[in-house]
């Protein structure tokens, strides 16, 4: 990274206080955009917004290592962030205009997210539960957290012992932009995580000779704090481990959608769901609480009289 760059992460670090992996996808997204730069010769305080153009369609063009394109929605975030550097850069006076205002994107299109019936959560929680391997109370543990609290998964390895209240059976969660919200969590998790907490993760903590991860909950085989990946990788071996076939990938994010949309099937209302989630926008809980298809199905079947069945 250049100068410039540098002092702009360190300013969204320090003065914003943005989250370690947002810091850590818009350092990709300003290094694409000064190889960009580099490679046409164009000097990044005079571009134009035919320029802007010209980057913008290589990204859609571009292929990545798994060999799949560049998506509309991370085009939008390099956008996004891209017209945050030149904010700041008219800011500290090194350009005179932002030419990143001017730029309209593409509208994308919110694909579905994945999301369990309550079936298949029984049945992935009771095949998981009879697992005979070192770490099962510690998946355990995870998959009735995420799914009874609808965490996200860098709030999950940042998790700490000292967040945890058991007897009232609520977490304190310092979420995107360091904002603390209380999530609430179910008695059943209670009961996993009490058992690992007091038997399991001891064990893993013991292996680990310099006690990095002693303050937070979940720790890795080597005693050692989780990262997203490895909670990523986690959720990947508990479905081979179970042998459950969902019909897509187990993520983190699928038991976030799962719980929210539950919620919501379940009559929760849509403000609520929007604080426990950690929303700042009712727009964003809409998207992530759709109805499944099935419940849309049964609802209408229910309350439209040419639906019901004679």
């Amino acid at each position: 990274m250049n100068r410039i760059e540098s002092e702009f992460i360190d300013y969204l670090r320090h003065d914003l206080q943005y989250s370690e992996n947002t810091l850590i996808a818009y350092k990709q997204d300003l290094e694409c955009y000064f190889d960009f730069l580099y490679a046409k010769n164009i000097d990044f305080t005079k571009i134009n917004k035919v320029e802007i153009r010209s980057f913008m369609q290589e990204r859609l063009s571009y292929v990545n290592d798994k060999g799949k394109l560049e998506s509309e929605r991370t085009l939008r975030r390099r956008i996004c962030c891209l017209r945050k550097f030149y904010k700041y850069l008219l800011k500290r006076e090194i350009v005179t205009s932002n030419p990143f205002l001017a730029i309209r994107q593409a509208k994308v299109h919110n694909k579905m997210p994945d999301v369990l019936y309550s079936s298949q959560i029984d049945e992935l929680l009771k095949r998981n539960s009879e697992r005979t391997d070192e770490l099962k109370d510690r998946d355990q543990a995870l998959l009735e957290i995420m799914y009874s609290s609808g965490l996200r998964c860098s709030e999950v390895v940042n998790l700490k012992v000292s967040d945890v209240n058991f007897a009232s059976r609520f977490i304190r969660v310092f979420g995107k932009g360091k904002k603390e919200r209380i999530v609430p969590f179910s008695e059943s998790a209670k009961i996993t995580l009490v058992k690992y907490v007091k038997g399991l993760r001891n064990e893993l903590l013991s292996r680990n000779e310099n006690r990095s991860g002693n303050s937070y909950v979940f720790l890795s085989s080597k005693g050692e704090k989780l990262t997203n990946r490895g909670l990523e990788y986690i959720m990947q071996t508990i479905v081979k481990k179970t042998g459950l076939n969902l019909g897509f990938e187990l993520h983190p994010h699928t038991l976030r959608h799962t719980f929210a949309t539950h919620l919501l099937e379940g009559g929760a209302d849509l403000r609520l769901i929007q604080e426990i989630l950690g929303h700042e926008s009712i727009n964003t809980t809409q998207i992530y609480t759709h109805v499944s298809k099935d419940t849309l199905r049964a609802q209408y079947d229910m309350y439209f009289p040419k639906g019901k069945k004679s």
